[in-house]
């Protein structure tokens, strides 16, 4: 299944435009919220192929935004990926708790976009 439509929530706005340009430029549909209520208010009203979802941000942070998606009664969106995103230290039981929910956790200070595209390409596969 190629991977068409991404929705990018995060706050930092150096990272989301290059996030943004390099997407784009590889061939990708991108939506980009700077917020956690309008990035899950985004993913419950369009359907993305994959979501990057930021941990650390204003309004909602990404763990409640995984919750609300991917709760424990339902996923309310089976076809998307979602990657989590974070320079955020987060103690073992909550980083396996997101790791469970979503299809890959990235380290922000690691990923060039070259990397994410990379990682893109496997999550396709």
């Amino acid at each position: 299944m190629a991977l068409k439509t991404i929705l990018i929530v995060e706050d930092d706005r150096f990272i989301g435009e290059m996030y943004v340009r390099s997407l784009k430029k590889a061939g990708y549909d991108v939506d980009w919220m700077v917020d956690g209520n309008d990035g899950l208010i985004a993913a419950r009203n369009k359907q993305y192929d994959l979501i990057l979802l930021d941990v650390m941000l204003p309004e909602r942070r990404g763990s409640e935004i995984l919750d609300a998606l991917r709760g424990s009664n339902e996923d309310l969106i089976p076809h998307s990926k979602v990657v989590i995103l974070t320079n955020f230290e987060q103690d073992d039981e909550s980083r396996s708790a997101m790791e469970a929910r979503a299809d890959a956790y990235l380290i922000k200070a690691e990923i060039t976009p070259s990397k994410l595209l990379a990682v893109i390409e496997q999550l396709s596969q």
